[in-house]
């Protein structure tokens, strides 16, 4: 069934100003408050409806998002978010009413079926080429704040715990001022229970009254084959735990790639450097100490090869990270000057650049 409109529901016009919404609200609710109707349903149901009308019209931001797009400018609003910032208990104290409603309607109950979550936690975390190449476990200590086992959070001992006799369960202080039909509320945080709504009277032994507990928990973290600096590890529930009424945040490990003292990554490949004598560079031939990943390698140098040039060996760089195979491993070489020759090897050189420019004359 499709929603009313939330000014004809009130019973007002469009441009209706604070007063006179509040004043059709009133009015509304004095005839179909279940305490007039008791057993009625369809009293009930009017009055949910007259709620809703009022917590979106009397927020200027929901008010706004409606007049501009209806009600599918509230769609990712939950009941909870409708309802927030609204002190319907102290409205129905103000009428004459119990808080009763506010519980039953969507108060308390609602808080239960929407739990806020609490904060997120990020973990730097240094790990090696080798392992984002195999992948691998590590561990990290996790200094942490944990609800208290013993009181859940809450603090006190069992039936330590009443309501705050100055906000009356609200955890809000409202202070009005009134000023002919204009009415100033200022909305601030109880003191007495810190926004809690209830006040500790006999604290849990275990926390001290804190309801959490600070501890140093080991968390296992998976490195997956692939993995790059600035990659995300997310641990569902690890994060800050809250307390009853908060469900546990996640915790996000970023990786950070150290510097291999022989390799350099370039996304999925791998780069290494490689000297050669001059002998091998001119003649080519096989060399078997190519350092990889996985060990020393093979690799076929051919004739007249010059400093700089790369040679390509397939499949032995990075795994990639979502899909099979692996990059590429790219041997560089540089071609090394002997420093230290002997007298002959001098005379060698000698009689070889002879030839050569013998050769380059003919």
């Amino acid at each position: 069934m499709a929603k009313r409109d939330y000014y004809e529901v009130l019973g007002i016009g469009k441009n209706a100003d604070e007063v006179t919404i509040k004043r059709a609200y009133r009015n509304l609710a004095m005839k179909y408050h279940p305490d007039k109707n008791p057993g009625d349903a369809q009293a009930a149901g009017k009055m949910k409806e007259i709620n809703e009308a009022y917590a979106v019209l009397s927020d200027r931001k929901k008010r706004r998002l409606y007049d501009t797009y209806g009600h599918a400018g509230l769609e990712g609003y939950t009941a909870e978010d409708i309802f927030k910032g609204v002190d319907f208990a102290d409205l129905f104290r103000e009428f004459g009413f119990g808080g009763s409603i506010f519980d039953s309607f969507f108060g308390r109950g609602t808080r239960r079926r929407g739990r806020r979550k609490a904060a997120d936690l990020r973990y730097n975390l240094d790990v090696t080429l080798d392992e984002v190449a195999f992948g691998a476990e590590k561990k990290v200590d996790l200094p942490r704040i944990k609800v208290c086992p013993d009181c859940r959070g809450t603090g006190a001992k069992e039936g330590g715990l009443i309501e705050c006799r100055s906000c009356h369960g609200s955890g809000q202080k409202v202070v009005e001022q009134r000023s002919g039909y204009s009415i100033f509320r200022q909305i601030s945080t109880c003191g007495d229970c810190r926004g809690r709504g209830k006040v500790i009277t006999d604290p849990c032994e275990q926390c001290g009254g804190q309801g959490s507990l600070e501890k140093v928990r080991q968390v296992p973290v998976q490195i997956p084959k692939g993995a790059y600096s600035g990659y995300k590890i997310r641990i569902e529930g690890e994060g800050e735990q809250g307390d009853e009424m908060t469900e546990p945040g996640d915790l996000y490990i970023v990786l950070e790639v150290q510097k291999h003292p022989i390799f350099e990554r370039h996304g999925d490949d791998i780069f290494v450097p490689k000297e050669i004598g001059f002998p091998l560079a001119a003649l080519g031939g096989k060399i078997d100490d190519v350092p990889s990943l996985e060990g020393n390698l093979e690799l076929e140098i051919f004739a007249g090869t010059q400093a700089g040039t790369l040679f390509r060996i397939m499949d032995k760089g990075i795994p990639h990270l979502a899909n099979s195979g692996r990059g590429d491993l790219y041997v560089i070489t540089k071609v090394i000057t002997p420093t230290d020759l002997t007298e002959k090897e001098q005379e060698l050189l000698r009689e070889f650049d002879k030839v050569r420019k013998q050769r380059n004359k003919i």
